[in-house]
């Protein structure tokens, strides 16, 4: 399990900086310890707003049960009072770091004496919200075998519809100074929760397993379903306030945890502390978990394209390079086969080069493709061939050394490719009349490779090909990722989404080439795709339609279908295929046989659009 808090002497210089930079409420000197007048109780630790009133401060003889030991990773013990205030918005809850395994156990009665801080996961720059907790504790078991409190219900009655409070403009649009509204706000109610024994009744699965021991469930049967069983994130509105994180308490060694897909249920009750992390925010850290029940999710085929249809994919292959096991590439393979009908034209991305990471100067992914080409072979696909431009050593961003870029394969039996006096890495293509119709300078060519706008990060990748003789202009698409994001639990609210400055700029660039396209020839066949790391709804994807030139063809789909990821358990839009005009008449299908699953051959779904040139 991920690590949710560093040693206690980080904590109390974390502590320190807060303070001293108004995050937290108290002073600087107040986190060097001063003691407080007499024994309080957890409540009076919680406090009604995100952060202790005593933070910084020594307490004595804080009384608890234990409901919870973490003996691993972040190690340490939730308590809880027994005897709750009459104030929602106080927590009687609270996590004890010990950072050795911790001497007591659950149902013991505890005196706690120690250190309150706020930590916060992923430190400070993360925007993340800060958990109230006791650090350097000295510990004395009062009793054993006590029963625990009852466990406080989250459901569909007790999460509340509306998501956050907007930020405070005077502080920086924080949340952490307001006083808590458990009974208006989502995020309020798992504040007032925060550390203490809750539980969950049978809830649907809309996040799957992941490679961190964890699943996303929603305690909301039917809010924003997707037609397959998640929760759609369709607006920045719409967070899906039912969203909980699940983890478990007990080692995988001594307990594996489930396999889940989206749309199986967590069946009968799920118990334990409810915990905050960096990698979801809120969570149900599990003392008593439930039992999966599968659902009949299966991967999707899309339709095979008619004769006269010509169908062109994108797909995100995550990191593929030649060391990768042969049962990527076959994977891989029987899905662009199988799932997605064989392509006239498939835009790749994430295709490393012939070493992967190792960081010796390669850039070459000519062995990449030639395993990947003829894994789809031998699953019974085309003979694909393939045009790219090699990256220059270390420009483009991802993994150091691994060099990703994007690829265009195309079925030469199919379609055929134009080739223009190839480009390069540093050299853009460009847009020159010929017959009167557009025509590009270099194919394959880099859509402005010099614009500040692709520093360390992938170069769009632009080529003609012909289809019945017709014409059509592909752009290859790998817009800068979301990381530096602040989580849906920021504690500003809305959340900063810094990423957004750079994709916007880059989607203003490759809109300004299809204009030049368009001001050629106004009835170009021109398609946009890739992954674009932003949502239908976002600034970015108006930017790439402006003034009519495209149009995101995802659109096209029922709400419940309009989604390529899934991320903390919202079903959402990141792969996108757009239109030029003249491709009036279309079918498109997000190809739902990744983001779901637990077994993964990548973390995106891809996408097909057909039609007729």
């Amino acid at each position: 399990m991920r690590s949710s808090h560093p040693r206690s002497a980080a904590v109390a210089a974390l502590v320190a900086t807060a303070l001293a930079t108004g995050l937290l409420t108290g002073s600087a000197g107040a986190a060097e310890g001063t003691a407080s007048a007499e024994p309080v109780r957890i409540h009076d630790i919680q406090g009604t707003t995100r952060t202790s009133p005593l933070s910084g401060k020594q307490v004595a003889d804080v009384e608890g049960i234990v409901t919870g030991v973490r003996a691993y990773g972040s190690r340490g013990f939730w308590m809880q009072d027994p005897d709750a205030d009459d104030d929602g918005a106080t927590s009687e809850g609270i996590f004890v770091f010990t950072s050795s395994v911790p001497s007591v156990a659950v149902g013991d009665a505890v005196k706690v004496s120690g250190t309150v801080g706020e930590y916060v996961p992923g430190g400070l720059a993360s925007g993340n919200q800060s958990m109230t907790q006791i650090s350097r504790p000295a510990v004395t078991v009062v009793s054993s075998g006590n029963a625990l409190p009852a466990p406080t219900p989250v459901n569909e009655y007790t999460v509340p519809a509306e998501y956050a409070p907007a930020g405070d403009p005077a502080a920086a649009g924080s949340i952490n100074g307001l006083a808590l509204e458990p009974s208006r706000y989502a995020l309020d109610h798992y504040e007032s929760l925060e550390g203490m024994n809750v539980r969950i009744g049978t809830s649907r699965v809309v996040g799957a397993t992941d490679a961190y021991a964890g699943l996303w469930v929603s305690v909301k049967g039917w809010e924003n379903p997707t037609r397959r069983g998640g929760t759609l994130y369709g607006s920045y509105a719409s967070q899906n306030t039912g969203r909980l994180q699940i983890q478990q308490l007990a080692p995988l060694a001594q307990q594996p945890f489930p396999v889940a897909d989206v749309g199986d249920k967590l069946t009968g009750p799920t118990e334990g502390p409810l915990d905050f992390n960096q990698f979801g925010g809120y969570t149900l850290v599990a003392r008593t978990l439930g039992t999966v029940k599968a659902g009949t999710l299966a991967p999707e085929k899309t339709k095979a394209q008619a004769a006269d249809e010509l169908a062109v994919a994108t797909y995100n292959v995550e990191n593929l390079d030649p060391g990768d096991p042969q049962t990527k590439f076959d994977a891989l393979a029987k899905a662009v086969v199988e799932n997605l009908a064989s392509p006239d034209v498939v835009a790749l991305e994430e295709i490393q080069d012939d070493n992967g990471t190792k960081n010796d100067g390669t850039v070459s992914a000519e062995q990449t493709l030639t395993k990947f080409t003829a894994a789809i072979t031998a699953a019974g696909g085309p003979a694909y061939q393939w045009r790219y431009i090699s990256p220059q050593d270390n420009k483009d961003g991802g993994q150091p050394g691994g060099n990703i870029r994007q690829v265009f394969l195309f079925n030469p039996a199919r379609v055929s490719f134009t080739e223009r006096a190839p480009g390069d890495a540093v050299t853009g293509t460009g847009v020159v009349a010929e017959n009167g119709k557009a025509a590009l300078t270099h194919s394959p060519g880099r859509i402005a490779p010099a614009d500040p706008a692709w520093d360390d990060s992938r170069k769009p990748l632009a080529g003609e090909f012909v289809f019945r003789g017709k014409k059509v202009f592909v752009v290859a698409n790998h817009f800068g990722s979301k990381g530096g994001d602040e989580g849906l639990t920021s504690h500003h609210q809305p959340p900063v989404r810094s990423s957004e400055a750079r994709r916007l700029l880059q989607a203003q660039a490759v809109n300004g080439f299809v204009k030049e396209i368009l001001a050629v020839d106004a009835k170009a066949n021109v398609l946009v795709l890739g992954d674009i790391n932003d949502f239908e709804f976002s600034a970015t994807t108006q930017a790439l339609a402006d003034g009519g030139a495209l149009h995101p063809a995802i659109l096209s789909l029922p709400k419940s279908e309009r989604y390529s990821y899934v991320y903390q358990g919202n079903s959402q839009v990141l792969d996108q295929i757009l239109t030029s005009p003249a491709i009036k008449k279309f079918t498109y299908d997000s190809v739902h046989i990744n983001a779901e699953f637990a077994a993964q051959n990548s973390d995106h779904d891809p996408q097909v659009l057909r039609f007729r040139p």
